[in-house]
């Protein structure tokens, strides 16, 4: 029975999504993308899971990129209708999920894995991480939303730098250029990840919840009317129980036990 591409490990709140190709880098192909959004979708209806860590199997490799000999099989319009279509919805799945997810980059992450961890809400990067699209050396660009992801997260003329050269970057230069968090150890990785999972998840998953889809679909808004969208989500706070219960621990000088409610 061939081992599963896509592991799924839970610790008290915090679940663990581990791509698991470690004989292709754990690069990306249609079965892989279609496991990962199965796991996802379980992991999004488990109310006991309040933070999702996504990171790679082995030492070497967060996400390689995609399958190069799957994608050299295929001609432009059976790219578009399968794997591109599929790749778009469950890179949009996962940046649209209204659970935190935090990126452990223990290695490669080029290509669709820089793609991966776009559409991810906090990176913590190994130091032996590298970053890259380099899918101009290969006579193609990113198409699985890098294009536009990156550019309206760091500078456009960094963007452009990054894929017009296809070069690989270093965690650090990451973090510089604003794609990730924090570099870290790589022997400390998982402790650090684990123990900022765990702090997020001690926090109201109903307000982070809300505060996900404000900062995700507000900044798709002219300012004029992301105010009143954010105005309406702090008005749903604020008739929910555990704002009620952090105000009430703050006065009691205690902490909060949020049930998400």
């Amino acid at each position: 029975m061939a081992e599963k591409s896509i592991l799924i490990d839970k610790d008290g709140p915090v679940a663990t999504l581990t791509i698991n190709r470690p004989e292709t880098l754990n690069a990306l192909d249609v079965p892989t993308l279609l496991e990962m959004e199965k796991a996802l979708g379980e992991l999004e209806r488990d109310d006991d899971v309040r933070v999702i860590v996504f990171t790679g199997a082995g030492e070497r490799a967060f996400v390689a990129g995609g399958d190069i000999s799957d994608l050299n099989s295929r001609q432009g319009l059976a790219h578009y209708q399968e794997f591109a279509e599929i790749i778009h919805r469950v890179f949009r799945r996962i940046e649209s999920c209204d659970k935190p997810t935090i990126a452990a980059v223990n290695g490669w992450a080029l290509g669709g894995g820089t793609e991966l961890i776009l559409a991810l809400d906090i990176r913590i990067l190994s130091e032996k991480a590298r970053l890259g699209l380099p899918e101009i050396t290969l006579g193609l660009f990113p198409g699985a939303g890098g294009t536009q992801r990156i550019i309206r997260q760091i500078p456009l003329c960094r963007a452009k730098e990054i894929m017009f050269t296809g070069d690989q970057i270093t965690a650090q230069e990451a973090v510089d250029y604003g794609l990730a968090n924090k570099v870290v150890p790589a022997d400390e990785l998982k402790s650090h990840v684990k123990e900022l999972a765990d702090k997020i998840a001690h926090k109201s998953p109903l307000v982070l919840k809300l505060l996900k889809r404000g900062l995700l679909h507000g900044a798709d808004m002219p300012l004029s009317a992301a105010l009143p969208y954010e105005q309406s989500l702090i008005g749903l706070v604020l008739d929910a129980e555990d704002s009620h219960e952090g105000c009430t621990a703050f006065l009691e000088k205690r902490p909060a036990s949020f049930k998400g409610k």
